[in-house]
């Protein structure tokens, strides 16, 4: 293994199962959330556990990392493919290393031109937003052509690509005829981590902060959806990693997903003195012992 770095942020071992990576991003981005834990140092832990579960969480993304490390979603030499087999055609080659005749065979120009169209893969991030709305993005590429001296060059290529709504990281949309000499193109999705919700299916995730009096008394607050704030009623008594669904809130598909306020109390950072005596005037009256079945 190259690179621990992912890992470490997530608070992991190398061999941690799925099960396992799961549940410690979803403890970290909830401890450091930045509506939970402000200032620079916390939101930094955030976005780097965020990058380390997009990764960790696909199994060939993690193997690809334990192999290569930080470099992992960089083209990288491959072995000679055999008879009959499929390969990519979208890595760069310096010219000092190119056989023009290859080239020339390649794009069908000379004795013993392939007739084979080989496919192109490509990947992109996309954001939430793009998924739920359903955008066009640009996608640019870099593409081996012939000059008219018969010399390899790599021109750049401008696709404007159509994200389905609904999308789902791992899935692949594929553009017919837009790949090199004719094949296809089949472009990977993949999800930036979001600095409000996570994303497990089509489901969301949002840590929702209330207040001490909000979770006992309950009421409506104003919660964040993807399509804009709405009123959630909060129930009374409502405890710490409490869930509240909202149906049909999360990503669009045939069968839509949920989106889920997971409960966060959050004492205020400091009392006035009317609220201290407000607090103090609770402890007395009310009995209540939360750690009664502790023996104490």
């Amino acid at each position: 293994m190259t690179d621990k770095t992912h890992y470490e942020a997530l608070q992991v071992a190398t061999d941690a199962s799925a099960d396992d990576i799961k549940r410690a991003y979803r403890k970290m981005a909830r401890k450091y959330h930045p509506d939970i834990t402000p200032g620079p140092k916390a939101e930094a832990t955030f976005k780097a556990a965020g990058a380390a579960y997009d990764v960790l969480r696909d199994p060939e993304k993690r193997a690809a990392y334990d192999k290569y490390g930080a470099d992992w979603d960089q083209p990288h030499p491959e072995p000679k493919p055999q008879s009959g087999s499929r390969w990519d055609s979208g890595f760069a080659f310096e010219d000092r290393d190119v056989d023009p005749q290859m080239f020339r065979d390649f794009f069908g120009q000379g004795q013993g031109a392939r007739s084979m169209q080989p496919d192109q893969h490509a990947r992109i991030e996309i954001s939430l937003e793009d998924s739920i709305e359903g955008r066009s993005l640009p996608l640019s590429m870099q593409m081996p052509q012939l000059d008219k001296s018969g010399r390899v060059t790599m021109t750049r290529r401008d696709i404007s690509l159509r994200i389905p709504k609904g999308a789902m990281p791992g899935q692949q949309l594929r553009l017919q005829g837009q790949g090199a000499r004719g094949g296809d193109l089949f472009v990977e999705i993949a999800f930036k981590p979001h600095p409000i919700y996570q994303v497990e299916g089509r489901d969301l995730y949002v840590v929702l902060p209330v207040t001490p009096w909000e979770a006992a008394l309950g009421g409506k607050v104003k919660m964040p959806t993807p399509t804009g704030a709405v009123d959630l009623n909060i129930p009374k008594n409502a405890g710490q990693d409490q869930k509240l669904r909202l149906r049909g809130r999360g990503l669009p598909g045939v069968a839509k997903g949920d989106l889920y306020a997971v409960i966060r109390i959050v004492n205020p950072p400091k009392l006035s003195e009317k609220a201290r005596e407000l607090y103090q005037n609770l402890a007395h009256e009310h009995t209540f012992n939360p750690r009664s079945k502790l023996g104490v």
